[in-house]
């Protein structure tokens, strides 16, 4: 059986065709879509194709290619982009027979089209230099490839447009038979002539880099500035969403799911004890997360994403989305859990955003670090006296969408949620067993009602 990993951003004009080709070949069991935060219809349309959907850790497409082998249940392994329709009716075919005959064990693809500026004028100079054996590649920088999960989930895969052409140079510096094939003719976009300097610096960074030519401050990450500026405020669709007047926020941890995400984490590896001791002994908040959050260290992403996999969700709650959506409602996710958590289950409900702590992760591992975003902390706007709390996200989400506060609904379980609840005047205890915020809720869900998750 085949995985098909298809790394997207802002795919949305393409992305079920490429979907819907990969599901054409009898050997496919898997498509991952890897999202990098996507502001279009992306998610929704993959989701909607039968696609299984991951939010990258990391913005850029190197991340989201080694996140998607780490969450690949199959050993063969194929990468399409997003952006290409039609493939070639044979893509996939002639990528993976070689792996499965065991002629090779990496397979790069070559096609008909016009002949890409970078590659030939900075990859193939480069390479001839560096890498003479591998000049008879001609298109060193496509990112239609198969290989084995085993052997690609050790590599160190660029972030940047070095990442393809540095998987071929990986594979031949360890000596694995690898290949190329025709797929035919493709027909894509061509990047427009100010993308075209970033992309050689980053490519020929690559290929200096995999050589071990020592050039000071070669090394620049540039992703970093750019995934900073993204990752405070995860919306899916913006332009559709602004069209909307009412809102639903969800919190998630015994809202959404049965129960708590590091409760069930905490399970799952043997770290129960340490989870109540460090529960009991820390009052400081802001500590306690960080204390909590390092019990994560060294896990990665598919390790944790099957842990949230396993956790059940609350019956109705997938009919209640559905309905909420179907009637012009904006439906999202505000908690105190971890983005990477709460991103999975906005994926797999279909929701419109959400907004958690941020966990950090290098290459795909967890390092127990989290950064509280600046949408929880109060300021100028705040309406309540909380230094961190939802209600900042909340009225954040309202000015962004243009709603008043009168037309958004919260849905919560925890003291955590009184606030917003009490700001809106519109709350749903769902599952709250705690009789305090069962006292102080004033319930009102008549208009509009919420149906399905017997919410009482």
């Amino acid at each position: 059986m085949i995985t098909v990993i298809i790394p997207t951003l802002n795919e949305e004009e393409h992305i079920a065709s490429v979907i819907q080709f990969a599901q054409g070949h009898p050997d496919v069991s898997e498509i991952i879509v890897v999202d990098d935060k996507s502001l279009d219809q992306t998610v929704s349309i993959a989701r909607a194709h039968g696609a299984t959907v991951i939010t990258s850790t990391q913005l850029g497409k190197g991340a989201s290619m080694r996140e998607g082998v780490l969450c690949a249940h199959n050993e063969i392994v194929v990468f399409l982009d997003g952006d290409i329709d039609p493939y070639p009716a044979d893509t996939i075919r002639l990528l993976t027979a070689p792996i499965i005959n065991g002629e090779a064990q990496f397979v790069k693809s070559k096609f008909n089209r016009n002949a890409g500026r970078v590659t030939e004028l900075v990859a193939k100079p480069l390479m001839s230099l560096f890498f003479p054996a591998l000049v008879n590649f001609e298109q060193p920088l496509s990112g239609m490839i198969a290989g084995r999960k085993s052997i690609l989930k050790d590599f160190d895969f660029r972030n940047d447009y070095g990442v393809d052409i540095g998987i071929l140079i990986d594979h031949f510096k360890l000596n694995i038979p690898t290949l190329q094939v025709d797929i035919g003719y493709i027909k894509n976009k061509s990047k427009p002539w100010e993308a075209l300097g970033k992309m050689s610096k980053e490519v020929a960074q690559t290929i200096i880099l995999k050589a071990g030519v020592n050039i000071p401050n070669l090394e620049m990450d540039e992703s970093i500035w750019a995934s900073h500026l993204r990752s405070q405020l995860d919306v899916a669709d913006q332009a559709n969403l602004a069209k909307l007047d009412k809102i639903v926020v969800f919190d998630m941890d015994d809202t959404i799911i049965k129960g708590k995400f590091i409760d069930h984490f905490a399970g799952s590896f043997g770290l129960l004890e340490e989870l109540k001791e460090i529960q009991s002994n820390e009052r400081n908040p802001f500590i306690l997360a960080r204390q909590v959050a390092n019990l994560l260290i060294d896990k990665s992403l598919d390790q944790i994403l099957q842990v949230v996999d396993g956790i059940p969700i609350v019956s109705g709650a997938v009919e209640t989305i559905i309905d909420l959506k179907r009637r012009g409602f904006i439906v999202g996710i505000i908690s105190d859990s971890y983005d990477i958590i709460t991103n999975h289950i906005k994926n797999k409900l279909g929701m419109d955003f959400s907004i958690a702590n941020e966990l950090e992760f290098s290459k795909s591992i967890c390092t127990g670090e989290i950064k509280i975003p600046s949408y929880f902390l109060k300021g100028q706007d705040s309406i309540c006296n909380h230094p961190v709390c939802k209600t900042n996200v909340l009225l954040k989400m309202l000015q962004k969408f243009g709603i008043q506060i009168q037309d958004a609904v919260v849905v919560g379980d925890l003291d955590s949620d009184y606030c917003m609840i009490e700001k809106t005047g519109k709350g749903v205890a769902c599952k709250a067993d705690e009789d305090d915020i069962k006292n102080r809720l004033e319930l009102d869900i008549s208009s509009p009602s919420i149906p399905g998750m017997g919410i009482s």
